[in-house]
């Protein structure tokens, strides 16, 4: 789990230089995260567990002083001194600094899942205000167009070939799309917070969209089975993994553990007798041995540990279930979006040639202003909805690539 996972959204390839300011976007998104932050000091503070695990039991040092000497055949003894210390059986430290290992990669994975959680979120929310800015210059785009009929009215106003409500109507036409910019303004300046926030930075602060998306040909391809390599999918493997070191851990830990030692204590001569070993100290090395007899806490460890792991397993399986299903939708909703976006684009066609065709009824001076703000709506909608997909398109093409390990 060591390596790092690479995560390109489709839109970076889709729009060359213009694109990568998203790019920017995302590496500045992930530097100022204070919860990717967090989550890297987290594994920080798990590796320094390793550290922490190869050690031994503290040394034990005595010392006792003989109120009463007692006396033996060598002198009197005046004071007792020891030291011990107690080492675990073979493999034990090790299997301790293994499972140490293996829950800090549990926790480089949350870094990884939270990166990419982070990037999708960033993508999406620039997404939506492509999305904003575009209808609001698709409502600029027909408040002219409409100004240029409005023009057109009172010409023909002045001839008699129309009537004041029908330049009224086109004003009035004018104050709605002017109403809705100012709408998208403010829904505008919201998505910009939620994008500000999302790189820890200022709210304020302007976001550079591209100006122009579209869909492309032909979807890049994926394969599915590259679902298997998401990290949120890799976690539940080192979750698994864990609880086999913490199994094996267990397993040494159930053996004995022995100790060495060494008691000191000094020995007063006795006075007036000569004889071999007079008031010779005592040394006395020592072994000892801890041994589990009553294990049945290893044993409910055991039997803890393999009713995790088989947790862990249904766990992964539903887990990808839901991966499964979510990628399912995605692609559906990608789909739906292309043929959303042609449909309307059909649409538009026809509506501008409805357009000429009112344009030269103009010039015969037959227009009726009504069919006008009639096309005129429909061209809005057509535009509208054909924003809407694109912007659908790579809101789930940034979900596809976020469950696809690319």
């Amino acid at each position: 789990m060591k390596k790092r996972f690479i995560y390109i959204l489709f839109a970076l390839t889709a729009f060359g230089v213009n694109a990568q300011s998203l790019e920017s976007y995302l590496q500045e998104a992930e530097l100022n995260s204070p919860m990717i932050q967090a989550l890297e000091l987290r594994y920080n503070i798990a590796k320094e567990k390793v550290v922490e695990m190869n050690t031994l039991p503290n040394t034990t040092i005595a010392a006792g002083y003989f109120v009463s000497e007692p006396e033996t055949r060598t002198g009197a003894q005046r004071a007792r001194f020891s030291v011990s210390q107690m080492l675990p059986w073979f493999g034990t430290i090790t299997a301790r600094e293994n499972y140490a290992s293996s829950m800090a990669e549990t926790e480089y994975v949350e870094i990884v899942i939270a990166k990419r959680k982070l990037a999708l979120s960033v993508a999406q929310s620039y997404y939506v205000l492509y999305g904003i800015q575009a209808k609001q210059k698709v409502l600029q785009e027909n408040i002219e167009l409409l100004k240029t009929y409005e023009t057109l009215a009172l010409t023909s106003v002045e001839v008699g070939n129309a009537s004041a409500v029908d330049v009224l109507k086109l004003q009035i036409r004018q104050n709605e799309l002017q109403q809705q910019k100012e709408v998208l303004e403010q829904s505008y300046l919201a998505e910009q917070a939620v994008f500000n926030n999302l790189l820890n930075r200022d709210e304020n602060i302007a976001v550079e969209v591209v100006n122009v998306m579209d869909i492309p040909e032909d979807d890049p391809i994926f394969n599915k089975e590259d679902l298997t390599l998401n990290p949120e999918l890799l976690k539940y493997d080192q979750l698994y993994e864990s609880v086999t070191q913490s199994e094996l851990l267990n397993q040494k830990e159930n053996a004995p553990s022995f100790g060495v030692g060494l008691d000191y204590i000094p020995v007063s001569e006795r006075d007036n007798m000569v004889f071999s070993d007079n008031g010779k100290d005592i040394v006395m090395p020592m072994v000892t041995f801890s041994v589990p007899i009553f294990n049945n806490k290893f044993k409910s460890t055991t039997k803890q540990n393999e009713l995790r792991q088989k947790e862990i397993e249904l766990q992964k399986e539903e887990r990808l279930n839901v991966l499964e299903n979510a990628y399912a939708n995605a692609i559906s909703q990608r789909n739906q979006a292309r043929i959303t976006h042609q449909t309307q684009a059909k649409n538009l066609k026809q509506a501008k040639d409805a357009e000429e065709i009112l344009i030269k009824n103009y010039e015969t001076g037959t227009i009726d202003f009504n069919d006008v703000l009639d096309i005129q709506e429909l061209q809005l909608k057509f535009q509208t909805n054909q924003i809407q997909s694109v912007q659908l398109y790579y809101l789930q093409s940034a979900i596809i690539n976020y469950l696809i390990n690319k």
